[in-house]
Order: structure tokens, then sequence, then C-alpha cells
């Protein structure tokens, strides 16, 4: 059988990536699928360098290797909002974080990024996804072997998407995607199109995945959407945790629908014969969720990556993608099966 090829958009959201970890575990297991372009954002970033050096190094068996291993790292992070010395404590802070945001609603580390700033260490200040992003192959993940891999940035100065491929997909491309700027000091990096040295923050802000890299036309119609930030509440937030939660997903939600718009734009061009079929990409677009496990989850856990929290969110990532291939797996290949107009709505 020949396989149905597709790309990924693997969203970016902290510890919440470790759905995409259980998502990408349980497509690997589907042999008729053949993965040919990842488009990642932080989180979504480092899940598909893993994803493609373990593919091109093992295949599909290294793939899932490479996943168990990068997210066994990220376990052992720690609070990524607390300095190496402090981590420790980290059982008792996690302790106390819980107890507070249930009494008080309001996140102690969220009052903390308002009165102090990651730059108040100065050069005694380390990255903490230094020593994860230090261990992948980039031979495998930057060669032309394999899926196209895509990671995108957000330029500080000027607010930009900076979209890495190639051979500059460094580590400091993949620390860029995931810098969160309340928590992490901006990462320097070579702009990808100028080569100058810029400072940069979480792609989140610019692109959560970005999309039209993989409007190729090498590439296949099927895309693949991978969201972790849920994209409605009926729930009105009201204390001060669940609001900043909910800003938090909207800000990390308005590129995809920016590019959601883009998509259902270009379908009623083609609809009413405004352009012509094969002049631009009609995708057929796919999504795996879980909105109601992701509203019970808060924004501060996205910076605790705990391994049980981890494990429950593998497990959940697994239970959904094979919910979504039953249900949608068959159209693969054939038709979306998410209409981009309905999720704009």
């Amino acid at each position: 059988m020949t396989p149905v090829r597709v790309n990924l958009a693997l969203q970016g959201g902290g510890a919440h990536g470790a759905f995409t970890w259980g998502v990408l575990d349980r497509l690997l297991e589907e042999e008729r699928l053949e993965i040919a372009a990842i488009s990642g954002t932080s989180a979504g970033a480092l899940n598909g360098a893993a994803l493609k050096s373990g593919l091109v190094r093992g295949g599909r068996d290294g793939a899932k290797a490479a996943l168990d291993a990068l997210w066994g790292s990220v376990g052992q992070v720690g609070d990524m909002r607390m300095s190496a010395w402090m981590q420790p404590a980290l059982p008792f802070a996690a302790a106390l974080t819980d107890a507070w945001e249930a009494a008080f609603k309001t996140s102690p580390q969220g009052i903390a990024a308002q009165l102090f700033s990651p730059y108040a260490m100065g050069g005694a200040w380390k990255n903490p996804l230094a020593p994860v992003v230090a261990s992948f192959d980039y031979d495998s993940v930057c060669c032309e072997e394999g899926p196209r891999l895509f990671v995108n940035a957000t330029n500080v100065r000027d607010g930009k998407l900076g979209l890495f491929s190639g051979p500059k997909i460094t580590p400091e491309a993949l620390m860029a995607s995931a810098c969160l700027p309340t928590a992490f000091q901006a990462v320097e990096a070579p702009d990808p199109l100028t080569g100058k040295m810029e400072a940069w923050w979480d792609g989140g802000y610019s692109g959560n995945p970005a999309l039209f890299p993989l409007y190729d036309k090498g590439l296949p119609d099927d895309l693949i959407i991978v969201a972790i930030n849920p994209l409605y509440r009926v729930a009105i937030p009201e204390t001060p945790l669940e609001i900043q939660n909910r800003i938090n997903e909207i800000s990390f939600n308005a590129p995809l629908m920016r590019d959601l718009r883009a998509i259902a734009f270009v379908k009623r061009l083609l609809t009413t014969g405004a352009i012509k079929p094969g002049d631009m990409k009609d995708v057929a677009l796919h999504l795996i969720a879980d909105d109601a496990l992701m509203n019970t989850l808060s924004a501060s856990s996205k910076l605790l990556p705990t391994p049980s929290v981890l494990a429950r969110l593998k497990e959940a990532g697994r239970v959904a993608a094979d919910a979504f291939l039953a249900k949608d797996g068959p159209y693969i290949g054939k038709c979306g099966t998410v209409d981009p107009a309905a999720l704009l709505d």
C-alpha cells in the first residue's frame, strides 16, 4: 500500500506539549501515514526535532525512542521558572504553588513575573532547556533526509516571525522558539534570512505554529494540526488566575486563527471560481485536540513538567490520536475533516 503523505503542525504549550508526544507516539504506529513536513513552535519545535531525528536514525521505533528521551529529559528539568540552585526545593515549591493557587486563585509565579525579571540574575542565569536541546543529534535534525522541519521564533525588536530550517536549526534556534519572556532571558541567534544576530522570544507570539511553510507545492495537501491551547472556554474567567490563563491562551491562539482565516479565504476563492485549482494550496485540514483536558490545566503548569503530569498528558494524547484515527483517519488523503471557517465562527 502506498503511504499517505501528511504534514504536521505542532503547537507550543510548554509542559503541555507532552500531549503532542502522545499524539505522535500513536501516529507513528500508523504505517499507512508518512510524515512529509513538520512545523513546530516551542514544545512543538522540540517534538518536531526529536521526531525527525529519530525517524532519520531509526525509523518509527527510533522516533518513538527519541520522543521518550526528550520528555524524560524535560521531566528532569523541574520548575522552569526556578534557578538551578533552587531545584532541590522543587517538590515543596510545587506543592506550595498548588495550595496557593487553590486558596487565592492567583499564581505566585505570575505575581513574581510582574515584579522580577529573568535578567535580575545577570550572567548567573542559565536556560533550563539548554541541556535538553544539547542532546539532539543535529546532523539528523538538519539533514535533507526525512521530513522537512520548520521551527519559528519571534524577533524581539520587530515582532516578526523568524523561520528556521535545515542547518539553521541550532540549539539556540530551538531555545529561541521556546523562550517565554517572563521566565527566560531572550535567546541570541542569527536571523535565518539576514544572518544578523538577533534576540528571540517564543514563536507562539508570531506563529503557533507557522502554517505557511507547509503550503509548498511539493508538500501534500493534508495538514494535521495538533492543538494544545483550548480554542473555546464556556466559563467567563473571573479570578486573577483564570483571567491570566485565558489571556495566555488567546495570545498564543491568535496566530493560528490568522492562518485558519487565510485557509478559509483560499477555499472560498476556489469554491467561487475566483482562482483556478492548483493556483493556491487547497489545504485538507485535520485537527487533534483535547480541549476538555486542557481546560482543567492552569497556565502555570506549562512551566512545571513533573513526570506524573507528563505521563498523564502523553496518555491523553494517545487517546485523542486514536479517536481521531478511528473517526477521521479514513478521510486522510481524500478530503479535510475540519472546516476552518467553522473553527472561526
